[in-house]
């Protein structure tokens, strides 16, 4: 694992439950694979160079095993789970079914407030992509849908795609590196939605975000072929 002192000491603040910055730190870590797919995680290990008691690790990791990210399987240990290719399909079901229903409704309801903040957000995308910052775009994307969740007043409904989409985050990190075309689509097709929210067309702003969601399809048969060893395919996946 990398040295998860270092960065923990950016994350830790002393005001907040210590239980919910270690879930959402190691959650992090899994999810832009920092924290690689079958990693073993020791409670003891992680307690130490952390600096933390064994509790509040249990309690995170319980947490994280909830949401299908690690694996804590009896007599054998912590693991970091596999990229569940079935859980992938079933988090983009969900997420396209809610959100291209978000983007018609904002279609529907367009403000001037709603489209300064797509429009700044599309301006840091830009600016992200033109000094490679990864992490920049895939912070501003989020921001993205979350923006448009929040205009529809669908505060619980970001909260609950948040928790089932772990599996798809993990293949929207991976497929991201060396792949600027990639990434370039990604960022039109959000300039797409945008100029059809603001046309107040609700059906484009539908179809425009079913096609960029559905990105996700050909990009993980493209990594599992590269990378077949983080990937778990069997059917039966609870």
């Amino acid at each position: 694992m990398p040295a998860l002192r270092e960065s923990w000491r950016e994350w830790f603040d002393p005001k907040q439950p210590i239980v919910t910055q270690l879930y959402r730190y190691l959650r992090s870590e899994i999810l832009t694979l920092s924290i690689a797919p079958k990693v073993r995680l020791s409670e003891k290990d992680l307690s130490d160079r952390l600096g933390l008691s064994r509790t509040p690790v249990r309690e995170a990791l319980i947490r994280l095993a909830e949401e299908g990210l690690v694996d804590i399987l009896p007599q054998r240990g912590t693991f970091v789970s596999p990229i569940r290719v079935n859980q992938v399909k079933e988090a983009q079901f969900i997420r396209e079914a809610l959100e291209t229903s978000i983007a018609k409704r904002a279609a529907e309801t367009v403000t001037d407030e709603l489209m300064t903040r797509l429009d700044r957000l599309i301006a840091q995308q830009e600016a992200a992509i033109g000094v490679s910052d990864l992490d920049g775009f895939l912070k501003y994307d989020e921001a993205f849908h979350e923006t448009l969740c929040e205009h529809c007043g669908l505060h619980r409904t970001w909260k609950m795609l948040q928790h089932v989409k772990g599996q798809l985050d993990r293949v929207r990190y991976l497929s991201l590196p060396n792949n600027r075309l990639h990434v370039d689509d990604l960022f039109n097709q959000h300039k797409a939605i945008t100029e059809a929210i603001r046309k107040s067309d609700p059906q484009s702003a539908s179809d425009t975000m079913t096609k960029h969601l559905r990105e996700v399809y050909s990009t993980i048969e493209r990594l599992i072929r590269s990378k077949p060893e983080i990937f778990d395919l069997s059917e039966d996946q609870e």
